[in-house]
């Protein structure tokens, strides 16, 4: 509590022109979402009927809907920690969100880390434990196929590349972060595929996660991980926040694919890891059309360049001045 509240004032005093004044809904600290627009620098206006709001700048446009816990920042949906709320016709948003949502990706920490060289790529399952399974195509197959083609590339573009599983075999979930510490990693991008049992002819896109914050709920609350401790990975939520926005950018935009969000949760395999860490779920294998994509070699070949492309974005917003940069990727034109 007591890192909360100074941060919260730490936040008002860089982030801010003045506190703002704030309101308590359901035990949550809320400001006025105009207040915030205003001490921020972005014009709001209102949108649809009256329960949507726009607030814009020259770099940004943010979109907020009462009783949504998500935003759009840039066409990107953003995961809030608590829905936008309205009283006496006012639009609140929660002080959480003002600091540990909209901060990391409006503000971030320009020219404030060390050199990336070291990325910890996993992928997800192996051996025993085959995923998502869909028809004869197990998860555990194509997460491998996408790493190995994720760590060439990265690996031409100027980093050091470990995985956590080389061939089909099982490492447990403790280990995965546990092997990127030990490597001394600055990275660490678990990769996985989805799968649903209802709407598999609607449900696709990707998705990419980070920490959830002290005190929120996981996007994912009825799954894995959803109590409220802190863990190591919190150290690092800002950065891994950024970081999932730009790798989910790049997605969105370069496979021209729908957009699933920037979510959070406290998958056993981010908690631990002591450096910017994101799990990344690339698609559906259920659905018709983009499941077939995922198990062609050509489609994760553009599906790995364009998290290059956003690894890349992030790296050259976060990495200190004078040191030296990948070079930029050409993503080459998605085939028909």
């Amino acid at each position: 509590m007591k890192y909360r509240i100074l941060f919260w004032l730490g936040w008002c005093l860089v982030g801010s022109i003045a506190p703002l004044p704030a309101a308590l809904i359901n035990g949550h600290g809320y400001v006025p979402l105009t207040d915030w627009a205003q001490a921020n620098g972005f014009k709001l206006t209102v949108t649809g009927r009256g329960n949507e709001f726009t607030a814009a700048n020259r770099a940004f446009n943010l979109g907020f809907e009462v009783n949504s816990a998500q935003v759009q920042i840039n066409g990107v949906a953003v995961r809030l920690c608590y829905p936008v709320a309205l009283e006496r016709g006012v639009p609140l948003l929660s002080q959480m969100d003002s600091a540990e949502t909209l901060r990391p990706i409006l503000y971030p920490p320009r020219h404030s880390g060390r050199r990336i060289t070291t990325i910890f790529l996993d992928p997800g399952h192996g051996g025993r434990d085959t995923g998502n399974r869909v028809g004869n195509y197990d998860e555990k197959t194509y997460t491998l196929a996408l790493a190995q083609e994720l760590r060439d590339q990265l690996v031409a573009a100027g980093f050091k590349v470990f995985l956590s599983r080389t061939r089909d075999e099982y490492v447990e979930l403790p280990q995965r972060p546990a092997l990127a510490n030990r490597r001394g990693a600055d990275l660490f991008v678990s990769l996985h595929f989805n799968a649903t049992e209802t709407g598999r002819d609607e449900v696709a896109g990707p998705e990419t996660y980070c920490i959830t914050p002290v005190g929120a709920s996981s996007s994912n609350a009825q799954g894995e991980g959803a109590g409220f401790g802190p863990t190591t990975a919190n150290h690092f939520e800002f950065n891994s926040l950024f970081l999932a926005y730009q790798v989910q950018k790049s997605l969105v935009q370069n496979l021209g694919v729908p957009d699933r969000g920037v979510r959070r949760a406290r998958f056993a395999v981010l908690r631990d890891a002591a450096m910017p860490a994101i799990l990344i779920e690339g698609g559906y294998m259920t659905h018709p059309t983009e499941g077939r994509k995922i198990f062609d070699a050509g489609y994760r070949r553009l599906m790995a360049r364009a998290m290059v492309r956003g690894i890349l974005a992030y790296q050259q917003t976060i990495q200190a001045p004078g040191t030296k940069s990948s070079p930029p990727i050409t993503l080459a034109k998605r085939r028909s």
